[in-house]
């Protein structure tokens, strides 16, 4: 019986050690097949004769980031750059829009009765025989006009200012406790930042320099002298918004307020009204619309019935029913310094008082 290694007829003659000596000098190692480069024929190649007779195949690319791959991550770092870029620089900001806010200019001028001031038992009775009689309640009495879009604002930034303003006057005349002289910080987060350090100095030292009165901010009454003698307060007036220029919203408005009060702490005293008429300009760029806050550019206030010689910056300090100006005059005005604004004060008309 033959080997396992033999064929059945022996080894072939001539061929020393058989066939596989014949066939050693063809036959390759592992690292010469994985090293070789495959060919074949394509099918063109197979038809022309003048073809050449293989087709190279694509060598294996080396390892790493394809061309793709790359193209890829660099168009993501420019998108995040871009995002960033965008985020800290907003795309319809100008010099104009980033300018600062300028201080508020502020007049007051208290308004002296000519003769007695007229009172009665109940505010009603004295609303009915007055100009008040047909003004609205509180905050009904601001309305908000039509919000018409601009050249470069839409309706919703125009109705969006009109609101700012409007929430500005609710706040800083119809709310009992700004009126009573205590809070003022439901005031103050509506104002640009740029504003705020004025508005605090305002209040920490009073000034009638025109530009630090508190009561050019807000209405409120000095509270050892009166109070609300009824929750009715009565309001007339209007809103107006126009564009400025393409960064800026302007908005004015122009209202009067009357107020039911009586003497602090005695709740038997007869009930008077007090006067306030406010013109009130609003600026509002586009930082302003998108934060819900503004800027107060002017305000112009006139009060009654006031006595001309007592200080209107700091708190308002009504004549009540049954009082008179007297004969004071209001604070001397220097004509050499600048820092000062001119005292003014005016005479309440007597057809701006209740007919009782």
């Amino acid at each position: 019986m033959a080997g396992l290694g033999e064929p059945p007829g022996g080894t072939p003659e001539g061929a020393p050690g058989g066939g596989e000596e014949e066939y050693r000098s063809v036959v390759f190692d592992e690292s010469f097949v994985r090293a070789a480069r495959l060919q074949e024929f394509s099918a063109q190649e197979r038809l022309t004769d003048h073809a050449p007779a293989v087709r190279r195949r694509t060598p294996l690319r080396r390892a790493g980031l394809s061309r793709q791959a790359l193209v890829l991550v660099v168009l993501i770092a420019v998108a995040f750059g871009t995002a960033i870029y965008m985020g800290v620089r907003h795309p319809y900001q100008s010099p104009d829009a980033q300018r600062s806010a300028e201080p508020v200019r502020m007049t007051v001028v208290p308004l002296a009765p000519e003769g007695r001031v007229p009172g009665a038992d109940d505010a009603a009775h004295l609303y009915e025989h007055s100009p008040a009689a047909h003004f609205r309640s509180a905050a009904e009495g601001v309305p908000l006009p039509g919000a018409r879009r601009t050249a470069h604002f839409s309706d919703d930034q125009v109705l969006n200012a009109l609101t700012t303003a409007k929430n500005y006057i609710v706040r800083s005349a119809l709310d009992p406790d700004v009126l009573g002289g205590g809070e003022v910080r439901s005031v103050r987060v509506l104002l640009d930042p740029d504003q705020l350090e004025q508005f605090d100095k305002s209040f920490e030292k009073p000034v009638a320099d025109g530009r630090h009165a508190p009561t050019g901010w807000l209405v409120r009454f000095d509270p050892a002298r009166a109070e609300l003698a009824d929750a009715e307060i009565r309001v007339n007036g209007s809103l107006r918004a126009v564009e400025s220029d393409a960064s800026t919203l302007e908005v004015t408005a122009d209202h009067t307020m009357v107020y039911p009060l009586r003497s602090a702490g005695d709740e038997g005293a007869e009930v008077s009204l007090f006067t306030v008429r406010r013109e009130l300009h609003f600026r509002f760029d586009r930082d302003d619309l998108r934060l819900h806050q503004t800027q107060l550019v002017a305000a112009y206030v006139q009060a009654g019935p006031l006595s001309c010689a007592e200080d209107s910056a700091s708190r308002l300090r009504p004549l009540l029913a049954g009082k008179t100006a007297g004969s004071g005059a209001p604070a001397g005005t220097d004509p050499y310094t600048t820092d000062n604004a001119t005292a003014l004060c005016g005479t309440l008309a007597a057809g701006a008082q209740p007919r009782v």
